[in-house]
């Protein structure tokens, strides 16, 4: 009896000192609740509505009706209308979109030569009628969305006619770039650089504040003339090189082991790694001026971790997300430099043509660290 006396004192005594820790009574709640809300909702690999470009060289009523008859699938949206292949695979590259679809001058005759919508008239010649009605190019780095799109190879064209389809041949030509065979490890690993950094660069950084308070250091740095923003930047400075250092094991072995391709703009992957671990820095130092305890920190790191991680696009193509969860994605630096660092390593793309997401990044790391040290006080209580 005395025992669980005893063990009842000290359950009730862990409760009570629960109630009295707010942050940790609030992570209980909503660690799971944004788990099954991100899971169930807005997780989904059933993609759609994947932005698209569209070539059309034919301008005629037949492309019109072709482009609808492809929209109303809702594998893809139409986000852009260029002139030129050419345009479209700056567009692709840029990350402006995933594809692109491109109608030949000579729709109209391939449409009326093609056995599913003819009007019974054989072709004239075996070429003829092996010849796709359009092509699609296609970013072939995410292979989620190069299958989604290689879905749409073989759409029936009865539509257009009511005679029923019998194409020998695929209905499209699919030209997957950046990554023809399909390889997994060609998305991953470089998306893995983003996500090894997130989780290493807050975590770091969300006790810096809290470490000198629960070690006593505390007094010694308000005794000192250092300014709240130089303490922020001394903090950040040595997790710079740390990060630089994992993106070099991550990028180096992935080359080695998998064969993963390296375009020629290191300088520009240089640049966007420093600008991503230092967002990365300035979001864990905020949460370190929020937190009262290392273990708050812990689990604010936590809370922030899982949607920047699963609403990065890493594990779950952006595109497949709800239009909520993809204005939340967008407010993280993990998606923005899941696309950077696709860019640079896979497609060749430049600072230039991800300019929207290098200066999301630089507003990002400027904001942060004004919080950071604006928050800091160099007082006790």
């Amino acid at each position: 009896m005395r025992s669980l006396s005893r063990i009842s004192a000290i359950f009730l005594k862990e409760l009570a000192q629960l109630r009295r820790d707010r942050m940790t009574f609030g992570m209980v709640i909503m660690i799971p609740l944004i788990q099954l809300i991100l899971f169930g909702y807005a997780i989904n690999t059933n993609i759609r509505d994947i932005p698209v470009a569209v070539v059309d060289q034919s301008q005629t009523a037949l492309s019109r009706i072709l482009i609808q008859m492809v929209e109303a699938t809702r594998v893809v949206k139409v986000t852009e209308r260029l002139s030129t292949p050419e345009e479209a695979e700056a567009a692709i590259k840029s990350a402006r979109v995933r594809a692109a679809f491109v109608l030949p001058e000579d729709l109209s005759q391939r449409i009326v030569r093609s056995p599913s919508v003819g009007r019974g008239t054989p072709p004239s010649t075996d070429e003829e009628t092996s010849r796709p009605v359009a092509q699609w190019i296609v970013d072939g780095s995410d292979t989620m969305i190069a299958g989604a799109i290689k879905s749409l190879r073989s759409m029936p064209l009865s539509e257009l006619n009511r005679q029923a389809p019998n194409r020998s041949t695929p209905t499209f030509e699919v030209a997957l770039f950046f990554n023809p065979e399909q390889r997994t490890a060609i998305n991953i690993v470089p998306g893995l650089v983003g996500i090894i950094l997130t989780m290493t660069m807050i975590m770091f950084t969300s006790a810096a504040i809290v470490r000198e308070r629960e070690r006593g250091n505390m007094e010694m740095l308000i005794n000192t003339p250092v300014r709240p923003m130089e303490l922020m930047i001394g903090k950040i400075i040595p997790y710079i090189f740390i990060g630089l250092l994992q993106t070099v094991i991550i990028l180096g072995l992935g080359h080695m082991l998998f064969n993963v391709p390296f375009g020629d703009k290191t300088l520009d992957l240089l640049i966007g790694t420093l600008l991503f671990i230092g967002a990365s820095l300035s979001l864990g130092l905020v949460l370190s001026t929020i937190a009262q305890s290392q273990l708050q920190a812990t689990q604010m790191t936590v809370f922030v971790l899982l949607p920047s991680i699963l609403l990065s696009g890493f594990m779950f193509p952006y595109e497949g997300m709800p239009l909520i969860a993809q204005y939340i994605a967008e407010a993280f630096p993990a998606t923005h430099f899941m696309r950077m660092v696709r860019g640079f390593v896979l497609r060749d793309a430049g600072l230039v043509d991800l300019h929207r997401d290098v200066l999301w990044m630089c507003g990002f790391f400027v904001l942060g660290m004004t919080v950071a040290a604006l928050r800091f006080k160099k007082r006790l209580d």
